[in-house]
């Protein structure tokens, strides 16, 4: 019986594991947690989200400059294929008002325990076998060195152990959450064998403003919500977002999903430039005209803020943001206070650091791996999940990629298998 030794159990290596083990593949799972799929399980806190019912060619689309890649993964395993996959394990599906597709109780428990039951206990074959708290730390006892690609280097609380088999599939994720074991730590490894990766990058994360936030509107606003705002930006690529949605201020700046929707292109431009700014409109249903109509109209003894309250319904912190960013003077002019509310600039000097991000950019080039996702410097190693060099908004869209690479990964290794075996 043939063996394949996957390492880390996010959502992509399980996949492989899954798709190899149904096939009779003795598969050895490692990972450096004391459980699998604790990333997964905080996906699902606020509400898992599986994946997104939109047609495929709009899907694809949110994948920017690697979509060419991953619509390829995606013929395998797509959106409705995520569903059709969460049934086989008993849980039910249901999508959203907004396209997201959510299992029908919300939660990432069920559904992980249950497919660990399938993987540990499958319907023939001698099922996956779980090795936990083993850290991969390279190739043989030196990751620089000529061992076989598939003999592989662990530490343990027992101490160092090796293992080997006839194909690898490493799904060791990108640099985000690295208590929940994504560090990053292998990409030395990988460069020193010839495999070229792109710089691990903070996506779907917040953002500092230039010059920080007043202490006054630190202490009263961090953590509160921007509802029923739109922001916009061209960057110095000539690359246009606008989008209507919610964010929040935090004590040094911003985030929410209304910024990770555009993070990459504001993380860029601070890459090139040094800064970034997006335009806020604080009233994205209502006019220019309107507004500045409101704002010109006679306020006699009323404070501007109560004209602003009874004329726009701007208040809190919409209020505070144009008293933090605005002066005196433009505050007290109409035409200018009125182009602020439909467009306040604001300037992000940092992305946040790249363990408080949702997910990473970089990582393994597609470039290096061939139709199978395995190492052309590296045979019988293959790649899977946030490891490889993609990124994507949140939405659903991360997790089906990762299924969809791990399955993609779980399949070439399988092909490779036939391969050796037809050549023995």
């Amino acid at each position: 019986m043939k063996k394949v030794i996957v390492v880390g159990g996010g959502p992509a290596g399980l996949m492989a594991a899954d798709v190899l083990s149904a096939a009779g593949v003795a598969v050895h799972l490692y990972d450096a947690m004391p459980s699998v799929g604790r990333k997964f399980l905080l996906a699902g806190k606020g509400g898992l989200n599986l994946t997104h019912s939109e047609p495929v060619d709009i899907f694809a689309s949110r994948f920017g400059a690697r979509r060419a890649q991953i619509e390829a993964l995606l013929q395998g395993f797509d959106g409705p294929h995520v569903r059709e996959w969460a049934k086989s394990l008993g849980v039910e599906t249901f999508v959203g008002t907004s396209g997201r597709v959510f299992p029908a109780d919300m939660k990432a428990a069920p559904l992980l325990r249950a497919w660990l039951h399938r993987l540990r206990h499958p319907a023939s074959g001698p099922g996956v076998q779980f090795h936990m708290r083993h850290r991969w730390t390279g190739w043989g006892t030196d990751s620089t060195s000529d061992t076989e690609p598939t003999h592989l280097s662990f530490d343990t609380p027992q101490g160092p152990v090796q293992a080997q088999a006839d194909a690898v599939v490493l799904a060791l994720g990108g640099g985000s959450w690295a208590r929940l074991g994504s560090n990053g730590a292998w990409v030395p490894w990988l460069q020193a064998r010839g495999v070229a990766v792109a710089p691990l990058l903070p996506t779907n994360c917040g953002f500092d403003v230039q010059g920080g936030w007043s202490e006054h509107f630190a202490s009263r606003f961090a953590g509160q919500p921007f509802k029923s705002v739109a922001i916009s930006l061209t960057t110095s690529q000539g690359v246009s977002f606008q989008r209507k949605g919610e964010f929040v201020a935090t004590a040094t700046g911003v985030e929410g999903s209304l910024i990770y929707a555009a993070s990459s292109l504001l993380r860029d431009d601070i890459i090139r430039n040094g800064q970034a700014t997006l335009h806020l409109d604080l009233l994205p249903d209502m006019p220019a005209e309107r507004v500045l109509a409101e704002v010109r109209h006679p306020r006699g003894s009323r404070s501007l803020s109560s004209h602003l309250k009874s004329r726009l319904s701007i208040d809190g912190i919409k209020a505070a943001m144009l008293h933090e960013l605005l002066s005196k003077d433009q505050m007290q002019d109409p035409v200018q206070l009125a182009a602020a509310i439909k467009a306040l600039p604001i300037t992000l000097v940092a992305a946040r650091p790249i363990d408080e991000a949702i997910s990473t950019a970089g990582g393994v080039l597609f470039e290096v791996t061939d139709q199978n996702l395995m190492l052309e410097q590296l045979p019988g190693v293959f790649c899977a999940g946030e490891m490889l060099d993609w990124e994507a908004p949140t939405g659903g869209y991360l997790l089906t990629a990762c299924f969809a690479s791990g399955k993609a990964a779980g399949e070439g290794a399988l092909r490779w298998l036939k391969g050796q075996r037809a050549t023995a």
